[in-house]
């Protein structure tokens, strides 16, 4: 009960972070817009509310689990980690600005529904790659960790593959 609480208020902290990301996300493209372009400022400002999020993430709502990471290798693994969030996210954005003149002229419309695309994935994959007691220790680690081969939380350990292959002996 206590580890399905934390998980509820983890969920809850990276929602409200994941909001404040959303305003981030918004201020960054209505301000670059103009200067680069809605394409060129709706990517820079992914990169800008994703690097702020993930700080905010570090400290408030992983804090008593996610600092004993080198900050810059975890900021990278955030980001990958959260590839597959970002593609849900920016592709329902670059979809709607496509589809919808509107949406290319009010962004924020387009921008609050990417956010929502891609929330879900972002905070399952947080927390099962980035977040974490023990982080992935190779790039291979991390991919069987993301496909589901290996546990997050435990060492593969050599002993155990042995022992199951001996008892099929």
């Amino acid at each position: 009960m206590a580890d399905q609480k934390s998980s509820f208020l983890r969920l809850f902290r990276f929602a409200v972070v994941g909001s404040l990301g959303f305003l981030w996300d918004t201020g960054t493209v209505y301000a670059l817009r103009d200067i680069i372009g809605l394409n060129a400022a709706t990517l820079a400002a992914y990169f800008v509310a994703a690097s702020l999020n993930w700080a905010i993430n570090r400290f408030w709502t992983f804090g008593d689990i996610g600092r004993h990471d080198h900050p810059v290798l975890q900021w990278l693994r955030f980001l990958s980690a959260n590839s597959l969030g970002f593609l849900f996210n920016r592709g329902t954005v670059y979809a709607l600005f496509f589809l919808s003149p509107f949406c290319a002229r009010h962004p924020v419309l387009a921008l609050a529904a990417g956010a929502f695309a891609g929330m879900g994935a972002n905070f399952k994959l947080s927390e099962r790659l980035v977040f974490r007691e023990r982080p992935p220790q190779s790039v291979m680690e991390l991919a069987e960790i993301s496909a589901g081969m290996t546990d997050a939380e435990l060492p593969q350990r050599e002993s155990d593959e042995t022992t199951s292959v001996n008892h099929h002996h």
